[in-house]
């Protein structure tokens, strides 16, 4: 207020020219004019000055530069600064002094472009922490807006701590430090983490300093992988194995712990620069066979979850970190070849019995086919010599066919118990594997475990009755069967088989026999014990025509004989009478010696 206004009314004031709108006092108009114009800035378009912001609102900015009229600029522009307030200097760039509407109109948006460059090379010459708007994600980072230009900031720039959720950051003013410029394409790389990491070194060094092995250290789970778990010591990273995560077996070190989590460590072992430091976690528990019950022992009857699987066997989890090895050859008492997936899996809850336990070396074995009695305790018994079974081809060998009666009972039927009548070359001709077949027991060999079996003892000898059948020179129609270099197999009567040499295979015409040819054979020969019957074509007419000339012979002999009869009719008289003229000598000369003596 005035200080005529303060003491009391203007002298000479004209109120004829106050009631028309006059009212200068003193000066003139023009004067007037002249002296507000002095008192406003001189601006020029496309200029960049600065403004005090006297007003904002959720839209808008309202920025005084000392010019007639305030300048309004969008909050958008301002979205880097949430801290800003009325009284606060803020660069403008002048892009129109008066529009249509009479209004200023600046932008804060061009001033900090016109600028920025050199703010953003001062910035990293002079190593000076600036603001910056994170205005989105993209690829492998976030883009930054550093004094109106947008920067780059690197995933691995963000944090010292890997960003799991990247999106969280969107829209927020952070601190950050210039790292790299690229003065050819006007790129710009800045890095939040470069400001903790000074401080995190220092802290680091002070951490490193006091490590010793064997201390116990909070920490908080970093990061998870598959073979261990990272975890912040507060600026210093260390490693827990997974195999020093749980006495027991772990598949995944997140079955354990979890990201974020808080939890005491010990210090098992660093390098001479302590850049590497081993964790244990487990380490922090009493081993578990130092907990196990000490009453248990051999014979013991165990229940525990298979946690690993292998062809020879599987181990089995009765505690945690106590394990057992169940072998293959303790899951059953068969003796066949077999891998353990085919008894269990893992995941699988079994039972099984104590075989061995050494608490010294913690190992111990198992068995499960114990859980059973064994087979052969009463073989005698269940399986006595002559007793008739039901079993399963399991495999063959050129000498015979191995069955299983049942698990653990095993037997061999020698190819010659196959059949009585066949010849069989390779038992595959006679049955298949999987097949179930009848046996009878011959023999028990209890010491190795294995029966001896017949399959064909369940019928009678047909050699027995074949002996009465296929006697020698007995002719039988047979079809040769199969021509081997040595000779053919025939197929005679009954199902029974014989053999012919290339020699006995030749016909009366002189001409060999074929295959498939039906023809008469004579038995040559026949063997029951070597179950063998020697043939022969040839023979038969042969020894027909033996037969014939040996008829023809007797015939000649025959008419001979006769013949010689007929001469003889006269000729016994003359010699009976000369042979009795003898007699009645030989008997006078004995009567004379006898007188004589």
């Amino acid at each position: 207020m005035s200080e005529e206004l303060k003491n009391g009314p203007v002298e000479n004031f004209d109120w004829d020219a106050f009631e028309k709108g006059e009212v200068y006092g003193d000066k003139s108009h023009d004067e007037l004019v002249n002296t507000y114009d002095q008192s406003l800035n001189t601006v020029k378009d496309k200029e960049v000055i600065e403004g005090t912001v006297i007003a904002l609102n959720k839209r808008e900015v309202v920025v005084n530069i000392g010019y007639k009229s305030d300048g309004i600029i969008p909050m958008s522009e301002f979205r880097y600064n949430p801290d800003l307030k009325v009284g606060d200097k803020v660069e403008v760039y002048i892009e129109n002094q008066e529009d249509k509407k009479g209004q200023l109109v600046l932008s804060h948006k061009k001033a900090r472009a016109t600028r920025s460059w050199d703010r953003v090379n001062s910035a990293l010459e002079n190593d000076e922490i600036i603001k910056g708007y994170i205005k989105c994600r993209t690829k492998g980072g976030m883009i930054v807006d550093v004094f109106g230009i947008e920067a780059f900031l690197p995933g691995s720039q963000i944090d010292v701590k890997p960003i799991r959720d990247y999106d969280v950051f969107v829209g927020k003013t952070m601190e950050f430090k210039v790292v790299k410029i690229n003065q050819e394409f006007k790129n710009v790389v800045v890095s939040h983490k470069a400001l903790i990491e000074a401080e995190l070194e220092q802290q680091k060094k002070e951490i490193i300093a006091k490590l010793e092995k064997g201390q116990v250290l909070e920490g908080t789970v970093k990061n998870i992988t598959s073979y261990g778990v990272f975890i912040d010591l507060g600026g210093v990273d260390g490693l827990i194995h997974i195999t020093d995560l749980s006495w027991g077996r772990v598949s995944h070190p997140e079955e354990v712990v979890s990201l974020d989590q808080k939890l005491n460590v010990v210090i098992l072992d660093f390098d001479d620069e302590k850049k590497r430091i081993a964790l244990g976690l487990k380490q922090l528990q009493p081993h578990p066979w130092d907990a196990l019950d000490p009453n248990l022992k051999v014979g013991d009857k165990v229940k525990g979850k298979v946690v690993v699987m292998a062809d020879y066997g599987a181990f089995i989890e009765i505690a945690p970190g106590v394990e057992g090895l169940i072998h293959v050859s303790e899951m059953s008492w068969s003796q066949h070849l077999r891998s353990a997936q085919d008894f269990m899996k893992v995941g699988d809850e079994v039972e099984a019995v104590i075989l061995t336990l050494d608490r010294e070396e913690r190992k111990m074995s198992l068995g499960i086919k114990q859980l059973k009695p064994d087979p052969w305790e009463n073989i005698e018994t269940k399986y006595a010599v002559g007793s008739r079974h039901h079993a399963k081809v399991r495999n063959f060998t050129n000498f015979g066919v191995f069955v299983e009666i049942e698990e653990g009972v095993d037997g061999l039927i020698h190819i010659s118990d196959l059949s009585w009548t066949k010849k069989i070359k390779h038992p595959s001709e006679f049955t298949q594997i999987g097949a179930d077949i009848e046996v009878q027991v011959l023999e028990i060999d209890k010491e190795n475990r294995r029966l001896s079996l017949g399959h064909k003892q369940l019928e009678e000898n047909p050699w027995d009755v074949f002996e009465g059948i296929f006697t020698v020179d007995s002719i039988h129609e047979g079809t040769i069967i199969e021509m081997l270099d040595k000779g053919a197999v025939i197929a005679l009567p009954y199902g029974v088989e014989g053999f012919a040499t290339p020699k006995h295979l030749v016909k009366q015409d002189g001409t060999q026999a074929q295959l498939e040819e039906k023809l008469p054979f004579k038995v040559i020969e026949f063997n029951k014990d070597a179950k063998r019957i020697i043939l022969s074509h040839s023979r038969i007419f042969e020894d027909e025509a033996k037969a014939e000339a040996k008829r023809e012979n007797a015939a000649k002999k025959a008419a001979k004989k006769a013949a010689k009869a007929d001469d003889a009719i006269v000729m016994p008289q003359v010699e009976k009478t000369t042979l009795g003229d003898i007699d009645a000598l030989a008997a006078l000369k004995e009567k004379l010696d006898a007188e004589k003596k």
